[in-house]
């Protein structure tokens, strides 16, 4: 059975998206079944150009990229919710979205908080830098994510286990 993502952050524009497109890179690489969503609790309605850039350079396809509403997650026929991970940064004092509703029952909830590499100071060049360290760091902890036994781990389990990987 399909264990769905869900990547949350407030504009789903930058840090949400680069890991939703990592999540999915990885999972499609080492054949594991599951998806990665994103999506914002005040969406952006466009993708950050910087964040396209840094995934379509690491070879990831971003044509069905787009941001969205977390609402779409909450309706009748929207997948049923395995995580939710919320990846804005508490420690820059940004609202993280609270997400209370899911298809089929409440998602594990964890928290990996990332500095927004939009605001990185350089220029382009710096924010290029910035995104590119982000989509690593993203990328490493959805390897972390994907060596769990997520299909046989209960709830309790799985919620310490990501919880860790948060704190590496």
């Amino acid at each position: 059975m399909t264990q769905h993502v869900l990547i949350l952050c407030t504009h789903n524009s930058a840090r949400s998206v680069l890991a939703e497109g990592m999540l999915n890179h990885w999972a499609h690489k080492l054949g594991r079944d599951v998806q990665a969503h994103s999506a914002g609790s005040a969406p952006s309605g466009r993708i950050n150009p910087f964040a396209i850039e840094a995934l379509n350079r690491a070879g990831i396809d971003t044509v069905a990229c787009r941001s969205k509403s977390w609402d779409e997650f909450s309706r009748d026929g929207a997948p049923p919710l395995s995580i939710v991970i919320t990846v804005c940064d508490s420690a820059a004092a940004e609202t993280c979205p609270v997400f209370f509703g899911g298809a089929g029952g409440a998602p594990v909830k964890v928290h990996w908080g990332y500095p927004d590499p939009s605001h990185a100071d350089g220029g382009d060049d710096g924010k290029r830098r910035a995104f590119e360290l982000t989509r690593q760091a993203i990328g490493y902890r959805m390897l972390q994510l994907l060596a769990l036994p997520l299909a046989t781990m209960n709830p309790k389990d799985l919620q310490d286990s990501l919880a860790e990987i948060g704190r590496n």
